[in-house]
């Protein structure tokens, strides 16, 4: 192997590398903090329009039924986080304290 071989080796090393720490350490936090933001808006517009599902009664549910198929694939993963209490103290409280 000849020596300019070797250094185009270690720079795509060192750039792989780099990239993965970048990620790592700037892009995923971000990513993360970006996706239970969007994820607790979407839990508040939910139980908004659903208060039924959990024994609240709401007038508005006879209008918001109109809604229902077209969020049926996020109806049962947010009434699954919804009724799992624990999860959402953590995460709430996560949000506050590192």
């Amino acid at each position: 192997m000849t020596l300019e071989a070797r250094i185009a080796a270690f720079r795509d090393l060192a750039e792989e590398w780099l990239r993965g720490l970048y990620h790592g350490l700037i892009n995923h936090p971000a990513y993360e903090k970006i996706e239970n933001e969007a994820e607790d808006i979407e839990d508040a517009f939910m139980l908004a329009c659903f208060p039924d599902a959990f024994g609240i009664p709401s007038p508005v549910s006879y209008y918001t039924a109109e809604l229902l198929p077209y969020l049926e694939d996020e109806f049962e993963a947010w009434e699954r986080r919804m009724w799992d209490r624990g999860s959402l103290l953590e995460r709430k409280g996560k949000q506050y304290h590192f």
